[in-house]
């Protein structure tokens, strides 16, 4: 993507939204677009319904948290088959490569499958955030001509204090009939353009918008680096005793070994650890029985999508189930102290404390019988068998052989990188 496709001045903008922030013309515009419900099919879902930046840019649902952990989309009664990730820092991830290292590693992209892979718009985010719009089971919106009707033409203007012209020029904004926007509003609608100039225009606009939404979703206002472990870096407070033998366990190779994947290499903004080296791995999450899915539902992750690839579905079946390795930041962050969070792809734990244990004591415990919920399994004191089996990391998890004194450590030192 050539890099004037970026270009954009910078304005101080004053939205709603979580905080007031200096930024430029494109990310006040992706910010807009963040938090507008009527880019959805029935005007009730925008970005931030299922990445909410109280709690930490990821769902807010706790009610849907507590169990499936898939968040409804805009059409009532249809789900996905993944929690939400968190929609912080993800705009580090590179473009989808591979490194050959002792095999293939796949690196980048978006989604917890990689499937965005930032090859179409010179971004991974990018190309991620044009999905959400048109799939059926989110936001539902039946053509990319209905969201760039909606953004060009917004239903509140005051919503969009720097309008789409106001970054793409006036001369990129144009009208799409009402024979195409008088659909917009059925999800089902099959919406043909016929007109191949305007289909063009269509295209181009709806590229700009997925390319103001990342520059949002790139800046300071969503990758705040404001944790109490970035501001202990900077020596400007400091951790309890406790968080500091978290971190130890946290780095070294013969403790926790969490470093090994969820990297402290500066890698980000300013050069400060984003805690992950965006690779992918399948680390035996059990079967979370309340998936709108299907208590049976086993996802594929990257593998699926790889299949779909000719230059890497000879790798495919290496990695079926594996998920894109997550940041830790804003783990914990949260709209409330008792508002749920769920974590792993499929919302499977609920507690931090649990998802430490199971990477502690995955292949220690025996194997519950039947599909246990986190809750469940720890109180019988064994596991559920993995969603995926064939390729589960047996390396470096599993048996950890931390105290209870260990996993409490480790898991003060994971709330310290709630972005404050």
């Amino acid at each position: 993507m050539p890099r004037s496709i970026y270009g954009a001045a910078v304005a101080l903008v004053c939205l709603s939204g979580p905080a007031l922030a200096e930024m430029t013309a494109l990310e006040s515009l992706g910010k807009s677009v963040f938090f507008d419900p009527n880019l959805s099919v029935n005007g009730n879902q925008s970005c931030s319904s299922c990445h909410d930046p109280d709690q930490g840019f990821s769902s807010p649902h706790g009610h849907f948290s507590e169990n499936g952990a898939v968040v409804q989309g805009s059409v009532e009664g249809r789900f996905g088959n993944r929690k939400p990730p968190s929609a912080a820092y993800a705009s580090f991830s590179p473009i989808l490569h591979h490194i050959d290292d002792d095999g293939v590693t796949i690196v980048g992209g978006a989604f917890l499958d990689g499937r965005a892979t930032g090859k179409k718009l010179g971004s991974a985010t990018a190309d991620q955030a044009q999905g959400p719009f048109l799939n059926p089971v989110e936001m539902a919106l039946p053509h990319a001509a209905c969201v760039v009707a909606r953004v060009l033409h917004p239903a509140d203007e005051t919503a969009y204090p720097v309008s789409y012209a106001g970054v793409w020029g006036a001369d990129a904004v144009f009208e799409i009939p009402a024979s195409i926007t008088d659909q917009c509003d059925d999800t089902d609608a099959q919406i043909e353009i016929g007109d191949d100039d305007l289909t063009a225009r269509i295209d181009e606009a709806f590229d700009r918008i997925a390319i103001s939404l990342a520059g949002f979703e790139k800046s300071d206002e969503v990758n705040a680096f404001s944790s109490r472990f970035d501001a202990w870096v900077a020596g400007t407070v400091t951790l309890s005793e406790q968080e500091r033998r978290g971190f130890e366990i946290f780095e070294a190779e013969d403790k926790g070994n969490c470093a090994a994947c969820h990297v402290l290499t500066p890698t980000g903004r300013e050069q400060r650890a984003i805690f992950t080296d965006w690779t992918f791995d399948n680390i035996g999450v059990p079967r979370n029985r309340d998936n709108p899915q299907g208590p049976d539902y086993v996802d594929p992750g990257l593998g699926a999508f790889l299949k779909t690839d000719a230059v890497y579905a000879a790798y495919a079946d290496d990695v079926i189930g594996a998920q894109q390795v997550p940041t830790l930041r804003n783990l914990n962050k949260r709209i409330t102290p008792d508002t749920a969070k769920a974590f792993m792809h499929n919302g499977y734990f609920k507690t931090i404390e649990g998802v430490v244990h199971f990477y502690n004591t995955r292949d220690v415990l025996p194997r519950c019988d039947g599909d246990l919920t986190e809750s469940e399994a720890l109180a019988a004191k064994c596991w559920p068998a993995p969603e995926v089996a064939a390729t589960m990391n047996k390396d470096e998890l599993g048996d950890l052989k931390l105290s209870e004194a260990e996993e409490a450590d480790l898991v003060a030192f994971l709330k310290t990188l709630d972005d404050e």
